[in-house]
């Protein structure tokens, strides 16, 4: 009798525990958070999602449109599932919601009129960043009543149409952009036809140039009007340039590289990702005085000798992108080795170079693997998982590793063995692309 006495009392004990820790649980829920805290985790959703969190109840919904909630906003459906359904309810929102706290805003065509944007000047007056999306358009608005522009932007983007023309808008703006730090103007490049159709300069770039003189970064992509005349207005009048990029723009043919160079004496990114350099323009340049660490030549057309005149003449460069190009071989490695301008170097990325030999990588590697940060080596069908066994060893302080190719290879790839060295000799390893 007294064991089972003794066994009534515990499972009684027992029991009252589980009676405190159901009430516990009843207590801990998200209804007892601050308000403070339900802010913080809203912080790390989606606009589309606050707004669906909107409906539960009405404090969640106070929470929701609280204006810390609303510093970055994009308005274009394709991006946020965000869409205003009229202008009226835009200017609510610009006035009541967004207000002095907004600093990045992204605006459809439909929603880029006179209206808005008089209304973000004057109730965002922290607004610093501004993307205006001009891709889809068939027909401006009106904007010869304009008469104001957010005057405090440091960056802007414009995304071009094909066909309309911007200087009815652009004049109106020029006024209020110069204080601008970063400009953006993307091109139509990823739309284009195989066929030739006529192409309209469809924002005046000279004019551009000079209302933009503080700029320090300009990224001009896959706009197919741009061409060497362009770089040079933009040296001629932006003195505090350090990044130039013209991807996919391939009316570029170099011929005014010299004068960029001697001009911007801050340049240190310059990107020509899929232009049509000519050997003869760049191996006019004067390399050996610039300040360029980042160099992007992917997929030009230049020859072996003018790889290696301009490598073993860049004294500081970090980072390279010189893939797709035929005339990068085991010389123009041998060669940028030997004149010792690779000792800076954190960053290379050779995709599909095919005229690149797998022992010609392997002594570049072995001699400078531990200095890099990143190696890319994807797209040759050649630079098998032997080669990658016998280099990782080296590449002790890489971040990001791409390796492997789309095409089908004639040998065993040995994963499992690829893997573990690659965990016992990369620790810092933080991005893998195997293709």
């Amino acid at each position: 009798m007294d064991n089972w006495n003794v066994l009534t009392a515990h499972q009684s004990a027992i029991g009252g525990r589980d009676d405190i820790n159901l009430v516990s649980k009843e207590k801990l829920t998200i209804e007892k958070l601050p308000d403070k805290v339900i802010l913080q985790i809203f912080s790390y959703l989606s606009h589309r999602e606050i707004c669906r969190l909107a409906r539960v109840c009405r404090r969640w919904r106070q929470i929701a449109y609280d204006t810390r909630l609303w510093k970055n906003v994009s308005l274009r459906p394709e991006v946020s599932g965000l869409h205003v359904g009229s202008l009226e309810s835009l200017l609510s929102l610009i006035a009541v919601r967004f207000g002095p706290t907004l600093r990045y805003i992204e605006l459809p065509i439909e929603l880029i009129t006179h209206t808005v944007l008089h209304e973000l000047s004057a109730k965002c007056p922290n607004l610093t960043h501004m993307l205006l999306d001009f891709s889809t358009a068939m027909q401006l608005h009106d904007f010869s009543e304009m008469q104001a522009f957010p005057t405090k932007l440091r960056y802007m983007c414009i995304c071009l149409s094909e066909v309309i023309f911007m200087e009815g808008f652009m004049r109106k703006i020029y006024n209020f952009i110069n204080g601008l730090e970063v400009l953006h103007l993307i091109g139509t490049y990823e739309k284009c036809e195989e066929e030739e159709e006529e192409i309209y300069e469809v924002i005046n770039v000279h004019k551009l140039k000079s209302a933009t003189p503080n700029l320090r970064v300009i990224n001009l992509y896959g706009i197919n009007f741009i061409d060497d005349s362009h770089i040079d207005a933009f040296s001629s009048n932006c003195i505090q340039l350090e990044c130039l990029a013209v991807n996919f723009c391939n009316k570029v043919t170099g011929s005014t590289l010299k004068t960029l160079i001697q001009r911007s004496k801050r340049l240190t990114c310059l990107l020509m990702n899929g232009t049509s350099l000519k050997s003869e323009f760049v191996m006019q340049v004067d390399w050996d005085k610039c300040a360029l660490q980042e160099l992007d030549i992917t997929a030009t057309d230049l020859s072996t000798e003018c790889l290696v005149d301009m490598l073993t003449r860049i004294p500081n460069l970090r980072f390279l992108s010189a893939g797709q190009i035929n005339g990068f071989n085991d010389t123009v490695l041998k060669q940028w080795m030997e004149s010792g301008m690779t000792r800076s170097l954190m960053s290379i990325d050779l995709d599909s170079s095919d005229n690149v030999s797998d022992d010609g990588l392997q002594k570049f590697l072995t001699r400078h693997g531990q200095q890099l940060s990143a190696c890319c080596l994807s797209g040759m069908p050649h630079i098998t998982d032997q080669l990658w066994m016998s280099i990782l060893p080296v590449l002790t302080n890489a971040k990001i590793l791409v390796m492997g190719t789309s095409e089908k290879l004639g040998v065993n790839i040995h994963v499992d063995q690829l893997m573990d060295t690659i965990a016992s000799s990369c620790g810092n390893l933080e991005r893998l692309e195997l293709r």
